[in-house]
């Protein structure tokens, strides 16, 4: 009946509560064991999501995705040199396995990857190098569209000089005497509209390939004074493609990448650059890699640049929006709505890619503390009104003035720089715009144009041949 309780006499004595409990403990201890040697206990286990492997001449990145937080080891063996992975209660599949085959023989740090279980619960990654690194391993919590990622950075243990970039084109002191550069590894990209589009000339030095000395000594060492108000020296300007690797940047509807548009657009910049007589460009990056936003602002520095120009694809909630655009830093906040949104979007770049922030570099933490300061502001506004016109001359402008945000690359304290909005990859007739060998070309001689311009009322003050080293 419901509510009495009836005693039913057992054979064997009532047990203590003592006895009860280790009773209930053995067998829920049990129970457990058996879930760890079930087929059912291999949900216990992280499954990788992802793998991908971003190769590149400063480093290359190895991230591998999750939905729970990797517990990992490494340890770098010497003779031959390998750096060994370890990951703990980690399902071995066929994520995990195809690891090997992401690694291509132009990987300039990577021989070969091997994928296995070391022993029970351990998957182990052994990656065979082609030379000496510095590794960085470090995770990610999850942000955006990714779960949690382990990050494996092989940076070569003689970090990569960015001046070796600029000596592909020789100064006009050695070009007098006939020098040559030495011999650079070939750049990816063909430039086939840029070439169809350049003025003939005599043979130029192709990239990857030694000039030769006659070719060189008979380029000018500059324009005369009435052509470019009295420029007489080489400027060197360096172009940061938006975004790449890990952080793609906007996406437009019909797929498309602002990291892909933007160094397209950067690699026919240089191009353009490298081909005028006083001028030489470098890339903050020039392949799909992720470069932190600190760092592409010490690349600049570190070759002495006379002007900072990174190049992006705008993006906005609505599919309408449409124009180019060109924003220097502010000092007081940004100058519109839009303007503050797209600043904070664009510094986000760093959670997206991935940086290690156990690595401080104190004294470009110095540099940025002061950075309201900077005395390139005013030739930032000048340069980017230049360049703002000529865009006015391929698309519609979605300003009519230059904007100011308080843009992470933009916070160089002694260069003046500008950030360039090529047009809004949300907007699908400007995507298709931008995908567009053409349309690449024209933005590229259009901001050229405004380069012109602006060093030509503004001619760089004199400088050491060489830029700083510190």
């Amino acid at each position: 009946m419901p509510g009495t309780f009836r005693r039913i006499a057992s054979p064997l004595p009532p047990l203590s509560i003592d006895a009860a409990l280790r009773r209930r403990f053995i067998s829920s201890a049990g129970a457990s064991l058996l879930l760890l040697v079930s087929p059912l206990g291999r949900a216990a286990q992280s499954s990788v999501l992802a793998v991908r492997v971003w190769p590149a001449k400063d480093y290359t990145r190895i991230t591998l995705e999750s939905r729970e937080a990797l517990n990992f080891n490494h340890q770098l063996v010497h003779k031959p040199e390998r750096l060994v992975v370890d990951l703990e209660g980690v399902e071995l599949n066929e994520v995990l396995q195809s690891l090997p085959t992401k690694i291509t023989g132009q990987d300039p740090y990577i021989q070969l990857i091997r994928a296995g279980r070391n022993r029970p619960g351990v998957v182990r990654l052994v990656i065979e190098l082609k030379a000496e690194i510095s590794p960085q391993v470090f995770t990610l919590k999850p942000v955006g569209e990714y779960g949690h990622r382990l990050v494996l950075d092989l940076y070569p243990s003689e970090p990569v000089d960015p001046l070796l970039a600029l000596l592909e084109k020789i100064t006009p002191e050695e070009a007098v005497v006939g020098g040559a550069p030495p011999p650079q590894k070939p750049e990816e990209a063909p430039r086939k509209a840029v070439e169809l589009t350049r003025k003939p000339e005599p043979p130029q030095k192709r990239e990857g390939t030694i000039a030769e000395p006659p070719q060189q000594a008979s380029r000018p060492a500059a324009r005369p004074a009435d052509e470019d108000g009295g420029i007489n020296r080489l400027i060197t300007i360096t172009i940061d493609p938006g975004h790449g690797g890990e952080d793609p940047g906007a996406v437009g509807a019909a797929g498309s990448f602002e990291k892909h548009v933007t160094l397209s657009v950067g690699k026919r910049l240089k191009a353009k650059i490298d081909a005028e007589p006083n001028m030489r460009a470098m890339l903050t990056r020039d392949a799909d890699y992720f470069v932190p936003l600190q760092q592409r602002v010490a690349k600049a520095r570190r070759v002495q640049a006379d002007l900072f120009v990174s190049i992006h694809a705008d993006a906005f909630i609505s599919p309408t929006a449409r124009g180019s655009s060109v924003f220097v830093l502010s000092e007081k906040g940004a100058s519109s709505t839009a303007a503050r949104w797209l600043a904070q979007k664009e510094n986000a770049a760093d959670l997206v890619g991935g940086v290690n922030l156990d690595v401080k570099d104190n004294h470009l933490a110095r540099t940025l503390l002061d950075l309201s300061q900077t005395a390139a502001l005013n030739d930032s506004m000048k340069v980017g009104k230049a360049v703002l016109g000529e865009l006015g001359n391929i698309n519609r402008l979605h300003k009519g003035e230059v904007e100011q945000a308080s843009f992470a690359v933009l916070k160089a304290p002694d260069i003046p720089s500008i950030l360039v909005e090529t047009a809004f990859i949300s907007n699908p007739d400007e995507e298709a715009k931008l995908n567009d060998e053409a349309y690449q070309d024209r933005m590229a001689d259009a901001i050229l144009r405004g380069l012109r311009r602006y060093f030509a009322k503004n001619p760089p003050m004199a400088k050491s041949k060489l830029a700083r080293l510190d």
